[in-house]
């Protein structure tokens, strides 16, 4: 019985193809909008995610603030390599350690100059924020140590320096002190405030220490947190740490801020999921409206067939069959519009995730969650014009003009 219904369905559509098409539009308008908005949303979380794991993915930062300060302080309070140890040697969870200290320099190559940033780390700085090596290599423990001149470059440096030559081994000027580069970072794209991370020279921290801000201090601190270890633990240890070290009040503001990477990135992603939801959600309402469409056009259709309908019960059809008939024929409309929706959507996605520069992230669910979730509401908007097909008096459909 079903099978003669779907070949009944397709035949009925078939008759009417260009009233099928027309109808089954708002359902494909609506489930395309639906998977597209999804899709797209997928896509900016996971680059958004890519994006702050490029800083580390399980890293806490901690920042100087002037809050805290006494007033009349000119600038917030630096951090010194006493704090660093400490930090490492005190606090549990915590995989590595490093000190940072930066600074806006001209590099020049070649006869070419080009402003950039300049940043002193260590080797577990960089291994914390998650940068790895193309070409060259890192800095030895005597580099490190000694404060020796080497550096290792981003790939926006290289660009406008090194467009044609290998770096590696070539020396740079930084303000006035040369160094040999000895590698090249991996490209790391746009940061998470939208600054360029790949235009930046780095360098052994106590060599920007000594020869180019003429200090020892430290501007921020970067921590790798052990994964088995809860960042929040963690981060409260080192809250209280660095007060008892910076001789803090309870009751005083902190001269520093602390900041985890990984409750970023989970805020973040759980902001864009609610707004993604939201999205489809509005986007869905076409799918109330192809419905609607769906009530109409059934309706016209057990209008237009009264005379058939009659015939089918006079000669013996029962009406849960003729109620079955009407059904798989809203159904397959609404199936239809789906699939086409699925495919259309498919098309968007790929385009507006290039034209936006996100991932494109494909959900096998919310693509066959769509054409069930269709194929339900042929059911839900049929059913009336399906009843009242079935409950046609055979008598008076046989009269019917």
């Amino acid at each position: 019985m079903l099978g003669a219904s779907l070949l009944l369905a397709f035949r009925e559509i078939r008759r009417h193809l260009l009233r099928s098409v027309l109808t089954v539009l708002g359902i494909v308008i609506g489930v395309a909008a639906v998977i597209t908005m999804v899709t797209v949303g997928n896509g900016v979380t996971a680059s958004v995610r890519t994006q702050i794991a490029s800083l580390g993915a399980n890293t806490l930062m901690v920042v100087p603030n002037q809050s805290g300060r006494q007033a009349g302080s000119a600038a917030p309070r630096p951090f010194e390599t006493d704090d660093i140890q400490a930090i490492g040697a005190q606090i549990a969870g915590i995989q590595a350690v490093s000190g940072q200290a930066s600074s806006n320099v001209t590099a020049t190559a070649e006869g070419v100059n080009w402003q950039t940033s300049i940043t002193g780390t260590t080797n577990a700085g960089i291994g914390i924020q998650a940068m790895s090596i193309t070409s060259g290599r890192m800095f030895t423990p005597e580099e490190e140590s000694a404060g020796k001149s080497v550096c290792i470059i981003g790939t926006t440096v290289r660009k406008n320096l090194f467009p044609t030559n290998e770096p590696v081994g070539q020396e740079l000027r930084v303000g006035k002190l040369a160094c040999p580069i000895i590698g090249v970072l991996k490209e790391r794209g746009q940061g998470g405030m939208g600054n360029d991370q790949d235009d930046v020279v780095l360098m052994p921290l106590r060599t920007v220490q000594r020869q180019i801000i003429g200090n020892t201090d430290i501007y921020w601190i970067v921590i790798g947190v052990d994964p088995a270890y809860d960042n929040k633990t963690v981060s409260a240890d080192l809250d209280k740490l660095l007060r008892e070290r910076r001789h803090l009040a309870p009751d005083q503001n902190a001269d520093f801020r602390l900041i985890d990477m990984k409750q970023i990135s989970d805020t973040v992603s759980g902001t864009l999921k609610v707004m993604t939801g939201l999205v489809a959600a509005i986007a869905s309402i076409s799918l109330i409206v192809g419905g609607i469409g769906i009530v109409n056009i059934m309706l016209v259709s057990v209008t237009e067939r009264t005379r058939e309908i009659g015939i089918r019960l006079a000669i013996g059809a029962l009406a849960r069959e003729v109620r079955l008939q009407f059904l798989t024929e809203a159904v397959v409309l609404c199936s239809l519009g789906g699939a086409i929706g699925i495919a259309l959507s498919f098309g968007l996605s790929m385009l507006l995730t290039k034209i936006m520069a996100v991932d494109f992230v494909f959900d096998p669910l919310i693509n066959l969650g769509s054409l069930l979730f269709s194929s339900f509401l042929g059911i839900v908007f049929g059913y009336v014009p399906a009843q009242r097909a079935a409950a046609l008096n055979p008598i008076d459909a046989l009269r019917h003009e």
